[in-house]
């Protein structure tokens, strides 16, 4: 009797605590939607108030349209509601055609921020440059604007003309910029050859650049009689803003043979997504530079770190932009949608670049352009061959003579190119320099 006491006690006890740990969940499950039934209300409330009391009449839809853009851009720079119009906009932007400025923007500190100006548009063509704060735009400040928001007073038509005032690092005051707005008809990627290298620039990811890239590569290869007289190619992803995520798989993907891409991870473990890259190599292995800048993001820095966690490419420049989320594209009612960030991507090692960038293995500045030119010697560099009387080579046959020819050309032209544009002659050098260690290994 008393052994079935105490197992009849025991087993109250254990049915008390195995109520109150189920009821405790489902009572707390039940606060939180009292709580937001509660806000909901709150939120009717404010709506109705506004609708009566505000000084003048207000427009309902934009009222909630505004407040739910509220809602997105509270969570991160990059979760937003786009209008109809706005969402056609940036379908046809990922077209790579579309009207404007040719910014790619984001907002920090309440200010509008310049990732990158887009090559051969208005705001390159300005000066604009990767890290410049636009804190108006036509005397209007950008301040507390919705990013959306800002970006609409920079819209306007075709060849109408706008006034940013920009805050720059290192000067002490703003300055203004007048632009005129231009149709933007972007060619996702061109490729040309610089000595025995071919440069690939890549100014956006949209879903032409793969298939711009992988056509223009093939051109150049062919030009230069086949893959075994190229040096190696260049990547060129400064001031690449991103793009579609696909695309940048598909880039990386062009160059490597297997192992993983990237992969993306977010709230639920199983929505997780890994992206591995399938056989074959467009250059066959040969060496390859990557070029960064700060204007470098998003899918920039997914291509840029894939080549470089795998061993593929030698990444050269500065530190990328730090942009290592994923953004999904939900359709909503009457053809609005809603930007929201879903994910973080992760590069091959499992390293997240949210907020740090692409470290480059070579760090390499570019010098600001001078603008007061020292004056150069007008003494031509003494040489041996100067001097009177000296010997000639009479060693050399025809062919080899020609060989010397062709190889101090190369070396001006990239001398000439370093005046121009020193990160992508630093570049070129490190694929000429790898040639030739391979050259003189396969020997």
């Amino acid at each position: 009797m008393k052994k079935y006491l105490v197992s009849a006690l025991g087993g109250t006890a254990l049915g008390l605590l195995v109520t109150t740990q189920f009821a405790a969940p489902l009572m707390a499950q039940q606060e939180d939607s009292q709580t937001l039934y509660e806000q909901l209300d709150l939120f009717g409330t404010i709506l109705e108030r506004i609708r009566a009391n505000y000084v003048e009449e207000v427009d309902e839809k934009q009222l909630i349209e505004a407040a739910i853009n509220g809602m997105l851009t509270s969570l991160d720079p990059h979760s937003s509601y786009l209008s109809a119009d706005a969402a056609a906009d940036m379908r046809v932007q990922t077209r790579g055609a579309f009207g404007g400025l040719g910014l790619e923007v984001t907002q920090e500190d309440g200010w509008v921020k310049v990732v990158s100006p887009m090559d051969g548009t208005p705001a390159e063509a300005a000066g604009l440059q990767a890290g410049d704060f636009i804190t108006a735009v036509d005397g209007q400040s950008t301040m507390g604007l919705v990013l959306d928001d800002a970006v609409e007073l920079m819209r306007g038509p075709v060849g109408s003309e706008v006034t940013l005032t920009i805050a720059r690092e290192g000067s002490s005051d703003t300055f203004d910029v007048a632009l005129v707005r231009d149709t933007i008809r972007l060619t996702a990627a061109r490729a040309r050859t610089e000595g025995n290298s071919v440069v690939l620039r890549l100014t956006t990811f949209s879903d032409q650049t793969y298939d711009n890239m992988a056509s223009g590569l093939a051109e150049q290869i062919e030009a230069a009689g086949g893959i075994d007289n190229v040096d190696g190619v260049v990547i060129d992803l400064r001031n690449n803003p991103g793009g579609l995520l696909n695309q940048a798989i598909y880039v990386a993907d062009a160059f490597l043979d297997s192992g993983e891409i990237v992969s993306t991870r977010g709230r639920d473990p199983a929505q997780s997504e890994r992206y591995n890259a399938t056989p074959g190599d467009l250059i066959e292995g040969k060496p390859l530079v990557v070029l960064i800048n700060g204007g470098s993001a998003s899918a920039s820095e997914i291509v840029a770190g894939a080549l470089q966690d795998h061993g593929r490419a030698i990444v050269v420049g500065t530190q990328s932009f730090g942009k290592g989320s994923v953004q999904t594209l939900m359709p909503l009612e009457g053809e609005a949608a809603m930007r929201l960030t879903t994910a973080r991507y992760y590069t091959p090692s499992g390293r997240s670049i949210q907020a740090v960038g692409v470290s480059p293995d070579i760090i390499v500045e570019q010098p600001q352009p001078r603008t007061d030119e020292a004056e150069t010697p007008n003494g031509a560099l003494r040489t041996e061959a100067s001097l009177r009387g000296s010997l000639n080579n009479d060693s050399l046959t025809d062919d080899e003579r020609q060989h010397l020819e062709e190889q101090r050309a190369r070396a001006e032209a990239t001398a000439a190119l370093r005046q121009q544009d020193y990160q992508m002659a630093y570049a070129i050098d490190i694929l000429t320099g790898l040639s030739a260690m391979n050259v003189k290994a396969a020997e």
